[in-house]
């Protein structure tokens, strides 16, 4: 299962000095690309699910097949939720199987940013989540993205983000340094003395955001000081787009699979591209050595109660159950029965499914769990046990 820790990878690109690309997943074509492309390329990839994106689709119906994609590849993967815009939007992520998570606060006053960043933080970190800021402010242009990011460009100053990295604790930092979001207007101007400042101050991986319209040597010299993760959407959009207008000009009448045709091959080729380019083919190998594997862990409750109590009062209990997928972070969900009998006594299980083993531990000691089960479930419980997996086993 090459699902991989985050940190781990990008940390991995940090220390050998080349990119991880991030990916924009904007539906199933591009999934397939991006996969086909690492696969091709033995390389580590990270794919992006980006919250503008999810007016054009289902977010909790997408992720299920982002996760088997990853899960069944050949090569390291990680999941990475993009540009959330609260704490709330990446709980849901984390919910949803997301293993790393930047909600965008960096248009606001550093103050705010950076306490909001440690919110953040705390939150993720206490599920073994990784988490990316972003400091300086990178704005949008032309295209697909940029309405989401109005406003002008505001550099990154390496003062600022050496204390901003120290006071958040976050894992990697998205920087500002000439690059902008969606398509660039003339020539791309990049402040690499900056980049390089930055690089000293911090001591943590870097992030490009608005990774397309660049030239190779400038993909290479963001490498050789400190960026270790490239964000990239537009080029993949923009390949895509292009061989959607080749196939209406070539048949004016064809059906939707005919104006798709090739949209796959295309957006592969680009990822393609971009591993080779910044460095990260053909490390696939290495870079699974090095990083944790991202399990999924289960905690299984058995009760048995009172046949006395009224099949309407469990079915309240276990309601009550389900309310803490809100409430702890890392709870991915809660699955519960009421269907056996035993030597006359009602029984019944609550099946928790947490997002890895720091989620798990997380939510044993939450004071949410505990008050459930102090105040609800143990006063009404004639015997109970627990279960507990690595993975997740269809005990029951």
């Amino acid at each position: 299962m090459p699902l991989v820790n985050l940190s781990d990878m990008i940390t991995h690109a940090h220390h050998h000095k080349y990119a991880v690309g991030a990916f924009g997943v904007a539906n199933l074509n591009f999934l397939e690309a991006i996969m086909q492309a690492a696969e091709n390329c033995r390389a580590p990839v990270v794919l992006n699910l980006i919250e503008s994106h999810f007016s054009n689709y289902d977010f909790e119906l997408l992720m299920p097949a982002v996760t088997a994609a990853a899960k069944r590849a050949n090569v390291p993967v990680a999941i990475n939720f993009d540009h959330g815009t609260s704490l709330a939007s990446a709980e849901r992520a984390i919910r949803a199987g997301c293993n790393g998570v930047m909600v965008d606060t960096s248009a606001m006053p550093f103050s705010d940013n950076l306490w909001q960043t440690r919110d953040i933080v705390e939150m993720a970190h206490a599920c073994g989540i990784t988490v990316e800021g972003e400091l300086g402010y990178v704005p949008g242009i032309e295209g697909e993205n940029a309405k989401i990011h109005p406003g002008e460009l505001a550099y990154t100053s390496a003062t600022e983000a050496k204390g901003f990295v120290e006071r958040t604790g976050v894992d990697c930092l998205a920087v500002s340094i000439g690059t902008v979001h969606g398509r660039m207007k003339g020539i791309p101007k990049l402040d690499y003395v900056r980049l390089a400042k930055i690089k000293d101050a911090t001591t943590i991986p870097l992030v490009i955001h608005g990774g397309t319209g660049l030239s190779d040597d400038q993909y290479r010299k963001l490498i050789a000081n400190g960026i270790a993760k490239i964000n990239y959407y537009t080029g993949l959009s923009d390949v895509a787009s292009k061989r959607i207008r080749e196939n209406v000009t070539s048949d004016r009448k064809g059906d939707q699979s005919v104006l798709l045709s090739g949209v796959r091959d295309a957006v592969k080729e680009e990822v393609e591209r971009c591993l080779c380019l910044w460095g990260c083919g053909g490390r696939a190998a290495e870079v699974l050595t090095q990083c944790r594997p991202w399990q999924e862990v289960e905690h299984i409750m058995l009760y048995k109660v009172s046949a006395a109590l009224s099949e309407n009062e469990v079915t309240s209990i276990l309601r009550e159950a389900n309310k803490l997928v809100e409430v702890i972070p890392g709870v991915m969900n809660i699955q519960n029965s009421q269907s056996l009998e035993v030597d006359g006594k009602f029984r019944f299980f609550i099946r928790v499914r947490l997002a890895n083993e720091s989620a798990l531990d997380l939510f044993k000691k939450h004071p949410a769990h505990t008050r459930f089960t102090n105040k609800i479930l143990l006063p009404i419980a004639i015997e109970h046990a627990t279960l507990e997996s690595k993975e997740i086993l269809h005990l029951l």
